[in-house]
């Protein structure tokens, strides 16, 4: 089992916190790591799958079946299919906190992450808080695949792709976990869309990766408007921002758009190992999704960050801005010295910065 970097975090947070919110998509190991982080605290605990019918039927009266489990650690998973849940929690968390009950209760897991702040923003504010799980890092694989670098680049970072036995066992789980996402999790948060629609639209963003575009546009013209929201909500799909200030320059306003596993954007486009990958025109793009991914999972969840680029096609990839930090720079060829970075022109340095330039 390969170490979460985020798990001590998770057990520190459970101490503090009466709930705890575990993001990430499908299949990222939020099950397994809520599961091993109950073991470790030694403490009893209550799993429940919120998919399944048995154990929402359990939940019929939240109240009566929750209260007769206060000493132990509550896993709720998939919680958004229980929106209504969480006056409930916020009510038993009030209770037990009157009685000296104030950490490690709740701790729920979800694959919605807008979905999920909205439903508990009035009713948990101040009694819990989120983390996102992401896909295997470069830093979590490094002490036990150091040798695995380009294979997490080829398959992604999802458990079962990257631990898959070949190249050829990969892509057929990403292809059924994509396939899985366009025909049951895309619809069930918006307006049923053909599959095949969907997934071209999810391909174009991959043709598109790590550049600017007019997604609103292209959704419009697929008849999919606000796909790519729900696939941001998702946590498949990021926007980057642009750096604005009131600096003279004329710079560009729109976002960047990256598929977030460099897995998932070789499965849509057909990319099965890496001899492929390296003679494919998105090589660059998507070294340098991944590079990016890799570093905005390494920095603080406060950071914010954005790309700098300026209409005449000067360009920083990537830029963090923190308040009273002097300007630095990091060579961000570190995470993996083994990589074609010919073909990634301007992924070589990534630029840690106050919001000046």
């Amino acid at each position: 089992m390969i170490e979460r970097a985020i798990k001590p975090v998770i057990k520190d947070l459970l101490t503090r916190f009466p709930a705890v919110g575990l993001l990430g998509p499908r299949q990222v190991g939020k099950t397994t790591l809520a599961l091993s982080l109950a073991s470790e605290l030694k403490e009893s605990s209550i799993y429940l799958d919120l998919e399944l019918p048995s154990d929402r039927a359990k939940l019929s009266d939240p109240e009566l079946y929750l209260g007769q489990h206060e000493e132990s650690l509550v896993i709720l998973d998939e919680i958004h299919r229980l929106p209504g849940i969480f006056k409930t929690l916020r009510s038993l968390i009030d209770r037990r906190r009157r009685k000296g009950n104030r950490r490690g209760q709740f701790l729920v897991l979800g694959s919605a992450s807008m979905d999920l702040l909205r439903q508990s923003a009035e009713t948990l504010a101040g009694r819990i808080t989120y983390q996102e799980l992401r896909p295997f890092s470069e830093l979590e694989i490094a002490d036990v695949r150091p040798d695995a670098g380009d294979q997490l680049w080829v398959r992604g970072g999802f458990p079962d792709s990257f631990l898959a036995a070949d190249d050829k066992e990969s892509f057929e789980w990403r292809s059924a976990f994509i396939q899985t996402y366009l025909e049951r999790d895309v619809p069930a948060l918006g307006p049923r869309i053909p599959a095949e629609t969907l997934r071209r639209y999810w391909q174009m963003l991959a043709h598109n990766q790590a550049q600017m575009l007019n997604a609103a546009q292209l959704a419009s013209g697929l008849g999919v408007s606000g796909y790519l929201d729900i696939m941001v909500d998702l946590l498949l799909v990021r926007r980057l921002p642009p750096w604005s200030s009131n600096a003279k320059k004329r710079l560009v306003r729109t976002p960047k758009v990256f598929v977030r596993d460099s897995g998932l954007v070789h499965a849509l486009l057909g990319i099965r190992e890496r001899e492929e990958l390296l003679g494919h025109p998105i090589v660059g793009a998507s070294w340098e999704g991944m590079v990016i991914e890799n570093v905005l999972g390494a920095l603080p969840a406060s950071a914010q960050t954005s790309f700098y680029r300026t209409s005449v096609g000067a360009e920083i990839d990537l830029i963090e801005s923190r308040i009273g930090r002097d300007f630095r720079r990091h060579d961000i060829q570190a995470l993996g010295d083994n990589r074609p970075r010919a073909t990634a022109e301007n992924v070589a340095q990534c630029w840690l910065a106050p919001p000046l330039i």
